[in-house]
């Protein structure tokens, strides 16, 4: 049994963030993936709401060096202390799975996840702001503690713990947890594949969401930043190809990826949509009706070492590259369409136009009002586009996805 989280408790809850669920345009009567696309005029996406995205030089990982670089940033949005004062604040990191094999000659902290140096510097920069509880979320695809999982990593607990003023616990997001049951959050313009999901209540219970993401290409979905970052929110317990399974420590290809697995009894199936079980259409999708249901409050992207090409070492045609670059922003489409911009490519591209194989899920968040991903209507502070670009290749042919996506 989910508790559904209803319009009103998710725009209270979210009162005052900047060009987020306010400027959500909610589409009349009923709606399919297909009928939402048909009816999603360009003249919708031309007045989706904007907000300022920042761009700094971040050299390394450094972890001096990063909590400046992270402090202009969020300095240049207006600094976060409204925010996150006396608020539990929930930060989402990006693991991209479990195999975390190294690339290119480094760890995968150094190269495709997130390193812990840079969730330091935000426990940091967020304890030092006022809140009053940070916690780390992911979907771990293992039955043991967060803490363990990421210790055996080589992550320094001890040290998260104390660059967040003793503030941060560590939860995984992968079943309900503790909860005694999942919270339903519905996609506010009907959805794309999905009409709602149901999610670990710490996604309702919480006051301010984080996205701590990387900057870079995906297989299936065309980039990865800020909204592919909470495709891991979707509780692997019941959209995993185990589920139902409150132990389940699969990923979510068969349901998500090729359709050929449905959620649970009680749980919001898909849409009479009408689209082919194609990965390329069905993960872009389902990537913008999660953050559809469940959008951020502040995004921050790392792009001071990643991966061109995809997103993993499980890919063929990955390079590593160093553009060496920070990313802020309060919405995470203008947030990701100024980081696709960042990497070379057009963020308003048609389908299956590089950097997206299939369906450009920035195109269809505008299309309903999530936020412009037209970069002549973002604001950018700091550096701006033209001095920081570094072009990505375009996805070399055949790369394939990865096999546990999050």
């Amino acid at each position: 049994m989910a508790h559904e989280i209803s319009r009103r408790d998710m725009m209270r809850r979210m009162a005052g963030t900047a060009g987020l669920v306010a400027g959500v345009r909610l589409l009349a009567g009923p709606s399919s993936g297909a009928s939402v696309a048909a009816s999603a005029p360009a003249a919708a996406a031309s007045e989706a709401p904007s907000a300022p995205v920042a761009i700094q030089r971040c050299e390394s990982f450094e972890p001096r060096l990063f909590r400046s670089r992270l402090d202009a940033v969020l300095d240049l949005l207006g600094g976060i202390g409204a925010l996150v004062r006396g608020k539990t604040v929930t930060i989402k990191i990006n693991l991209t799975g479990m195999s975390w094999d190294p690339c290119c000659g480094l760890p995968a902290q150094e190269t495709y996840i997130t390193h812990p140096s840079t969730l330091a510097a935000l426990c940091a920069a967020v304890s030092d702001a006022g809140a009053r509880r940070i916690i780390v979320i992911e979907n771990y695809y293992r039955d043991e503690p967060p803490e363990k999982i990421l210790a055996d990593a080589g992550w320094d607990i001890a040290a998260l713990r104390s660059a967040g003023g003793q503030k941060v616990t560590f939860e995984d997001v992968r079943n309900r947890g503790s909860w005694p049951s999942y919270s339903r959050f519905k996609v506010p313009w009907g959805g794309f594949i999905y009409p709602a999901f149901d999610l670990n209540q710490r996604f309702e219970k919480t006051d301010v969401l984080i996205s701590l993401s990387k900057l870079k290409q995906h297989a299936c979905a065309g980039v990865t930043m800020t909204i592919k970052n909470m495709f891991g929110c979707t509780p692997c317990a019941l959209y995993g190809n185990e589920a139902p399974n409150e132990n389940a420590l699969l990923h979510r290809t068969s349901m998500f990826h090729s359709g050929r697995k449905h959620p649970p009894a009680g749980v919001p199936d898909e849409l009479e949509h009408g689209l082919p079980n194609s990965a390329t259409v069905r993960v872009p999708r389902i990537v913008a009706d999660v953050y559809g249901a469940r959008p951020v409050d502040l995004t921050i992207v790392d792009g001071v070492r990643t991966l061109a090409g995809a997103e993993g070492a499980w890919n063929r045609g990955i390079r590593m590259v160093e553009p060496h670059i920070l990313l802020a922003g309060r919405n995470g489409v203008c947030t990701d369409a100024i980081g696709t911009a960042v990497m070379g490519f057009d963020p308003q591209v048609p389908d299956a136009k590089p950097p997206f194989p299939g369906h450009n899920y920035l195109n269809l968040l505008a299309a309903v009002g999530m936020g412009t991903n037209d970069p002549a209507r973002i604001e950018v502070r700091g550096l701006p586009v033209k001095e920081v670009v570094f072009p990505f290749a375009p996805p070399a042919a055949g790369t394939r996805p990865s096999p546990d996506e999050v």
